[in-house]
């Protein structure tokens, strides 16, 4: 902001001297605003506004676009602020265009946009504070379609993550299905393997049973012929110990016994 506000020194001065050094002090404030000299310049719009009590509403608005040119946000603010009831309409305009612009460059476009539509109003033949307004409106009308587009992105990616959710779930729970079937296969399979096993089991001692049911039967029919012919088992056995041994030299015998040739003059037969 380089706009610089001419003085009219409405002061109630009337020592000529005092006259003259006040406009000395206004004439080298606004060269040292119009330098770029800010600090001075704000030192010396100060003196006149505070030590020779010039009480000039443009003394005020060039006091805070010294301290906006400095960065010095809080005082520039304040100093607007105390225009913004000023019966000089300009002036008040001026103020109110420049809280916008400020508050348009802290990302308040909602409040920069009320501020200037004031400064307007104020004054309507501020064209900067219609351009500034312009401006803001298009900045708040991207920001609020950028934030619908930011809802669509946000509403579209819940409703595709649910709609992966649910597919996940669906796998997970055919997966889950799958296991269950295959655990239930492989528990019918074992208890029907345990089973065969168990019935293989006892089939087996069944028939060892009736193996052992039998021996016993045929060795107690054997005592009981025994018995009947008055013979001990243990004479049955030397008996058939005896038998088997002569049975064993019977083949022997046999086995050395020659083969006699039938004479060669007369026909095998």
């Amino acid at each position: 902001m380089r706009i610089l506000l001419a003085i009219l020194l409405a002061v109630v001065i009337t020592d000529p001297k005092e006259v003259a050094k006040a406009n000395s002090l206004k004439k080298e404030a606004e060269q040292a605003y119009l330098s770029g000299d800010y600090e001075l310049a704000l030192s010396k719009f100060t003196l006149l506004r505070d030590s020779m009590e010039v009480d000039d509403p443009a003394i005020k608005l060039n006091i805070a676009h010294a301290h906006y040119n400095l960065g010095d946000t809080a005082g520039a603010k304040l100093a607007y602020n105390s225009l913004t009831s000023s019966g000089n309409t300009k002036l008040k305009s001026v103020a109110l265009q420049q809280l916008g612009v400020m508050s348009k460059d802290a990302g308040k476009l909602e409040e920069a946009l009320q501020q200037l539509k004031s400064s307007i109003k104020a004054d309507p033949a501020n064209q900067e504070a219609r351009y500034n307004y312009e401006v803001v409106k298009k900045l708040l009308e991207e920001q609020k379609q950028q934030q619908k587009n930011q809802n669509q992105q946000n509403q579209d990616q819940q409703n595709q993550d649910g709609e992966d959710e649910n597919q996940q779930q669906k796998q997970d729970q055919k997966q889950e299905g799958e296991q269950e079937n295959k655990d239930n296969q492989q528990g019918e399979n074992q208890e029907k393997s345990e089973e065969e096993q168990q019935k293989e089991e006892q089939q087996n001692q069944q028939e060892e049973g009736e193996e052992q049911q039998q021996e016993k039967s045929e060795e107690q029919m054997t005592k009981e012929k025994l018995e009947e012919m008055g013979i001990s088992e243990e004479k049955a056995r030397q008996l058939l110990e005896a038998m088997r041994q002569s049975e064993i030299k019977y083949l022997q015998h046999q086995r050395r016994k020659p083969t006699k040739r039938p004479p060669s003059d007369k026909p095998d037969w």
